[in-house]
């Protein structure tokens, strides 16, 4: 009996550990505006440890990740872009962080929105 308990859990722990993705994917939308707030948001998900790529669309403000769930996850992810001055999907900037961006990355002023259209 205790040999077939002892099976039962070495197997559910070895399915537990499988649940994790090395490779996961997600995307995030982002806000911002410019090339600054690119590289700002890039650099806040790659010093996330376990993020091995992150690429935010200008347009789209949509970040795309490939990261590593055994080390992080998106919550994570979206707290460092935070940090930043950048608003997601999952959090929004504090005004104290959102204040620490260059002024032509002010994403919540409609008139520097427009201006960025251009």
């Amino acid at each position: 009996m205790k040999k077939i308990v002892t099976v039962v859990i070495v197997m559910f722990l070895s399915f537990t550990a499988f649940a994790q993705n090395k490779n996961a994917r997600a995307s995030l939308d982002v806000d911002g505006v410019c090339m600054m707030c690119k590289k700002r948001i890039e650099k806040a998900s790659l010093n996330t440890k376990g993020v091995k790529s992150a690429i935010w669309n200008v347009e789209t403000h949509e970040l795309k990740l490939i990261f590593d769930e055994r080390k992080t996850n998106i919550n994570t992810i979206a707290e460092n872009i935070a940090e930043v001055g950048h608003d997601n999907k999952k959090l929004k900037a504090t005004d104290e962080a959102y204040n620490s961006v260059h002024p032509c990355c002010k994403y919540r002023d409609e008139e520097i929105k427009e201006e960025h259209k251009k």
